[in-house]
């Protein structure tokens, strides 16, 4: 990325905020459409092994690394996902060109002009995401006039192919995974411009989370575990890496920047409530009690279109706190943006959020009776919470 200024190291940030730009910048070096992640998660586990984390992964490749707390019982989690938006080749056209299917969801709209690659059995081609009507030389005002579908765009391979025949002598399959180009660039401002921020700048701020915790002498208030997800983009995301010793767990994506949204691409946005129902009461008000206290600046936002890691979670079964802390991102899963200090403002949460005790001392127990502690009502006003 260019343009990397001070911005990237501020004094009072509890996380190395240069380690943060850097890491993002080899995350999106990364090709990961959701399905084709094991480059990326090779990547970030040997990285985790340099942070001195040992890192562990499930069979497709989700990974897991725990960190030993003052308390055994009753952990937290963050987690974060690799995988992105992206496409797959659906058919070989006959004029020598590629119709797609989307990978995750995005408008085709913010697919025309993607520069892409085509991932083969065998190796990669370029090439370019186009309308079907892509020359005003050609068609004039229609041009301006064609929908916006996946139908409407077709993949423009840089080989010589002219018919179906030819793409398949190349070694172009139906199903063959088709990576968007990110086009990173950090602008003097501190602006973030690039694909892919949702969610790689999310785990460049979890892997910044894990170099201070690794560096630290200081133990988190309770056994923690950060995880990288591989899933996400598709719904099953955070479904199958908690294993039941989890009681609180904060997912790290983005927060939609828009006019009818409280989201902002400055400090930290806490989520109260995303397309799969509202987050835990207790959790949010505690990362912004922390906030508050701490001087980190926040919003709050509820998200109707999008749901996270932390929605598949507890859609398979896991009894668990959930929250959603997100970097505001501009035009998501579009032409992304976002800036240093949310993510800045995101990793001092985290970093505060797991040196603080537990928030209910009976979520230690998979089932207690109410008398051990259950709170007696969501307070409100003055009224501190019951433990």
């Amino acid at each position: 990325m260019t343009g990397v200024t001070a911005h990237t190291k501020p004094r009072t940030s509890l996380i190395d905020m240069a380690y943060v730009v850097s890491t993002l910048e080899k995350l999106l070096e990364i090709r990961s459409p959701t399905g084709y992640t094991d480059q990326i998660v090779r990547w970030t586990a040997e990285e985790l092994g340099r942070l001195g984390l040992n890192a562990e992964l499930t069979r497709r490749g989700a990974i897991r690394v725990d960190i030993e707390g003052a308390q055994h019982e009753g952990d937290r989690a963050i987690v974060a996902h690799l995988d992105t938006i992206g496409a797959m080749v659906k058919r070989l056209k006959p004029n020598g060109r590629i119709q797609l299917a989307p990978i995750g969801t995005w408008s085709a709209r913010f697919a025309e002009g993607a520069r892409v690659t085509i991932m083969t059995d065998e190796r990669l081609y370029r090439g370019t995401i186009l309308p079907l009507k892509a020359s005003g030389h050609t068609y004039g005002d229609a041009v301006d006039v064609q929908g916006e579908a996946w139908e409407n765009v077709e993949l423009r391979v840089d080989e010589l192919v002219r018919s179906r025949e030819d793409l398949e002598a190349l070694g172009i399959n139906v199903g063959d995974f088709v990576a968007v180009d990110p086009q990173p660039e950090l602008t003097e401002s501190g602006h973030i411009n690039s694909r892919h921020l949702d969610d790689k700048a999310g785990a460049a701020v979890l892997l910044g989370v894990g170099k201070a915790l690794a560096e630290s002498n200081r133990r988190p208030a309770i056994d923690c575990h950060l995880i990288f997800t591989i899933s996400e983009e598709v719904g099953s995301g955070a479904s199958h890496t908690l294993h039941g010793d989890v009681a609180e767990l904060v997912t790290i994506d983005n927060g939609t920047v828009a006019s009818r949204q409280n989201s902002s691409e400055f400090g930290v946005t806490v989520a109260m409530m995303d397309r799969a129902g509202p987050f835990d009461w207790h959790l949010t008000r505690l990362l912004i009690e922390l906030c508050e206290t701490h001087g980190i600046r926040y919003q709050r936002d509820v998200f109707q279109h999008y749901r996270s890691d932390s929605a598949s979670a507890v859609d398979a079964g896991n009894d668990v706190r959930t929250a959603l802390v997100c970097f505001g991102v501009d035009a998501s899963h579009g032409w992304e943006r976002t800036h240093v200090d949310a993510l800045r403002s995101l990793g001092d949460l985290l970093i505060q959020y797991v040196r603080h005790e537990p928030i209910l001392k009976r979520d230690r127990h998979d089932l207690a009776p109410l008398e051990e502690g259950f709170p007696e009502r969501q307070p409100t006003g003055d009224d501190p919470p019951t433990d």
